[in-house]
């Protein structure tokens, strides 16, 4: 597009360039080259207006995922600092049971001490059975008393001592199963709690994982974005030297439309002397007839014509008039009238004056506008949607002439004559058109 761009600008510079100052004959070729150029910027301009809108649009789906990874970011931080604290949790946890642990080594130790006492009490006596040849038992030191005094205090001594065993034994016994108990579960809960921070420090490792790649991605789609916006700014800068392209050939056609006024302009006062001489000329004659003949032109009038600067375009029924209006449902501003008629109807031009454009495009169809100058002033006249052109840009037409046949070619929904008139010379925003009623009787 560049390339063809910077070509259509040395082109247009050629052309503007080599537009002819005033003369008296009309540039069709110049108009041509003019409207050409114009209808090419335009092109381009609405191709490249339809390159921003996809860069618009691609702007805003980037930007819309980047929203849409923030918000799976923000997620995952409060999901880190929820894991933070329970692994800060746990650890304070873990730290609480080794301490439990280190009170219960000391209370294992002296349980432990307990142990060795009774169990070196419970060796010492056993190594005092040894002694007495392990002959001695109960029931004989009972049996050896005395007397029955004797006895009592004898079932007492060995009554303590049994006692004292049985005790010795099932406290050693419960300290024993104590300690295994204790050991057990500070071990088990100390187990738990590391395989929970495990768990826990997986869970971190991943969404700080997770967070990373969301970063990457909004990284690159930051950079996505940067480089879309440049391709944008360069378009917008590609459209504004085309605007301004195109505003200088829209000078140079008003130029050229006002240069073709003029030549309408003295068209018309070259007619205006021609038929005052000719009305001398009928006086000065003996001629039985009180009216003069006009003179013939080379293209005479294709259908009746009104008396008058202004003569009706075409026959037929008006469907549509000036101003605001409905269009398949939709409110529209009418900038004409529409006249409709049978394919093939005579359309002729409105008044005297050169044809300023005769071709064809995808809203009018075929049309024709035409500039004249009435009484001083520049005035357009445009024909649109036409099956045939019977005129070529440049060519002088008088009023009444036939310019083409009625059609429905452009934008249209069947066959009629839509016509315009602007006050001065044409543009594409129509801030000149008005009811032709004001200036043609219909």
């Amino acid at each position: 597009m560049k390339k063809s761009f910077w070509s259509l600008s040395l082109t247009t510079a050629l052309i503007i360039s080599s537009v002819p100052a005033f003369s008296g004959s009309a540039s069709a070729e110049s108009m041509d080259n003019l409207n050409s150029e114009q209808k090419e910027i335009q092109q381009q301009r609405e191709e490249i207006s339809g390159e921003i809108d996809t860069k618009n649009s691609d702007i805003t789906k980037v930007v819309d995922q980047q929203e849409e990874f923030t918000a799976q970011i923000k997620v995952l931080d409060q999901q880190i600092e929820t894991t933070n604290a329970e692994i800060t949790a746990i650890s304070d946890k873990i730290d609480e049971t080794n301490a439990n642990i280190e009170e219960l080594k000391v209370e294992i130790e002296e349980l432990k001490k307990k142990i060795e006492e009774r169990t070196a009490l419970l060796e010492e006596r056993a190594r005092a059975l040894q002694l007495t040849g392990g002959s001695v038992s109960y029931i004989d030191v009972l049996l050896g008393a005395e007397s029955f005094g004797d006895f009592i205090d004898r079932f007492s001594a060995v009554n303590t001592l049994v006692t004292a065993d049985r005790e010795i034994m099932e406290e050693q016994q419960k300290d024993q199963e104590m300690l295994e108990e204790k050991e057990s579960e500070v071990q088990s809960e100390l187990e738990e709690q590391e395989a929970q921070k495990e768990e826990l420090d997986g869970l971190l490792e991943n969404l700080d994982q997770q967070k990373n790649e969301k970063n990457a991605l909004i990284a690159n789609l930051e950079k996505q974005q940067s480089e879309i916006e440049e391709q944008k700014e360069e378009l917008e800068q590609r459209d504004s030297e085309l605007y301004e392209l195109e505003a200088s050939l829209e000078n140079q056609i008003l130029a050229e439309q006002e240069r073709l006024a003029e030549l309408a302009r003295q068209r018309e006062k070259e007619k205006q002397e021609e038929q005052r001489k000719a009305d001398e000329a009928a006086k000065s004659s003996n001629s039985s007839s009180n009216s003069s003949t006009p003179p013939a032109t080379s293209n005479p009038p294709a259908s009746p014509v009104s008396p008058g600067t202004w003569t009706r375009p075409a026959a037929g029924t008006i469907t549509t008039y000036f101003g605001s209006d409905t269009l398949n449902g939709e409110s529209r501003y009418h900038y004409g009238m529409d006249i409709s008629g049978a394919p093939g109807t005579t359309i002729s031009a409105a008044a005297s004056g050169y044809v300023t454009t005769a071709t064809t495009s995808s809203s009018y169809g075929n049309f024709v506008m035409i500039t004249h100058s009435i009484n001083g002033q520049t005035i357009t006249t445009l024909y649109a949607h036409m099956n045939s052109l019977s005129v070529s840009q440049g060519q002088y037409v008088e009023k009444g002439q036939k310019i083409g046949g009625m059609g429905n070619t452009g934008y249209s929904f069947g066959t009629h004559l839509h016509f315009e008139l602007h006050e001065g010379g044409w543009n594409g925003a129509k801030s000149n058109a008005v009811d032709p009623r004001k200036y043609v009787s219909f």
